[in-house]
């Protein structure tokens, strides 16, 4: 481990522990309308970033004349919420703190200067998100926390795109306001008919049978969550003889890599939003649990989750016809009938 990596890991620890009892949530006036909310998220990871985009939604429906700045980690948010036309201001932290501390310090200093109606803070655990709850001015905050909160007995409840809105609906409940109808909203990247089209052109470029469906595999996911080329390859072959009405095609990551070496017809891009568009035109996604399948999830394509080492109860796709399997002492047969069972 790097001497940079230990000092991350000790500064970490220490603003985590003097954060912890920082700020206390000062709820809505009843009657109060907020027009100017700052959400709080600052991580930079593809699908952390997007697993916020139910809130956003949420909030733009109970509040739809309010404007949305975000205060997040990284550049990817900008990319990811272009179409929300309720996102206004996206203040971007810095990936590599030290590597760029004036601009570190520029963003928190831009975070001082506008003054909010309401902040929420969307993780209780973040210390840089407890601190800029804390030091954004708004005269209603909620530090991402509520005491005997109603919803966190839920079984749904510890995912990590729904625990933000279950939590904003205890909020805006102990402020008084009446939430009629609670549906939590699916991941969503907002693409453009303009954008679906040329998704649909990409797609076809590479597919061999423009007559046929498609089905997309990404078989590249970080660390453990990874699955081993002898575990793709059966399940590749299995897919080829019991899908040949379909087109199938691999959906390469950014490191270009294949579990499968290569043999199916591949997909590869940067641009995060045309990648969402080729999905949104194939009839289903299969891949471990990465950004990739949260991207899916966000495109309206029926995306099955694969899981062995992270909790699909966490992060899991849901809504539509999506779903997460546990894999661990599943059978390629047992994989290949959920697959048929969602086409």
């Amino acid at each position: 481990m790097s001497n940079l990596a230990k000092i991350n890991i000790f500064r970490r620890k220490i603003t985590k522990g003097l954060t912890r009892n920082i700020g206390k949530n000062r709820f809505i006036v009843k009657g109060v309308t907020p027009k100017k909310i700052l959400i709080v998220r600052p991580n930079h990871r593809l699908g952390n970033t997007l697993l916020i985009t139910p809130l956003i939604l949420e909030i733009s429906k109970q509040f739809p004349d309010s404007k949305i700045d975000l205060f997040v980690k990284g550049t990817v948010a900008n990319v990811l919420f272009e179409n929300y036309t309720q996102v206004d201001q996206i203040l971007c932290l810095p990936k590599k703190h030290f590597k760029e501390l004036f601009l570190y310090f520029k963003t928190w200093f831009r975070l001082r200067l506008k003054k909010y109606d309401l902040v929420i803070n969307t993780t209780k655990g973040s210390s840089s998100g407890r601190l800029a709850t804390k030091l954004s001015r708004a005269p209603y905050k909620f530090y991402g926390e509520i005491e005997d909160n109603p919803y966190n007995k839920l079984s749904d409840y510890e995912h990590f795109a729904k625990f933000p809105v279950y939590n904003f609906w205890a909020y805006l409940e102990l402020s008084g306001r009446a939430i009629p109808e609670k549906n939590i909203p699916v991941l969503s990247l907002k693409l453009s008919a303009e954008e679906l089209q040329n998704g649909q052109e990409k797609l076809h470029k590479i597919i061999p049978d423009k007559n046929k469906p498609t089905i997309a595999i990404f078989t590249f996911a970080t660390g453990d969550k990874c699955y081993s080329e002898q575990w793709w390859e059966k399940l590749y072959q299995a897919m080829l003889a019991e899908f040949k009405d379909y087109n199938l095609i691999e959906i390469l990551p950014v490191e270009n890599i294949s579990q499968i070496r290569h043999k199916a017809p591949t997909y590869y891009s940067k641009d995060i939003r045309e990648i969402t568009a080729v999905m949104a035109n194939t009839s289903i996604f299969i891949g471990a649990d990465s950004g990739m399948m949260h991207l899916s999830v966000s495109s309206g394509t029926t995306t099955i989750g694969l899981f062995h080492v992270t909790d699909p109860t966490r992060y899991g796709p849901y809504g539509n016809k999506n779903c997460s399997l546990n894999t661990t002492g599943l059978s390629t047969e047992e994989i290949i009938k959920e697959i048929k069972d969602r086409l």
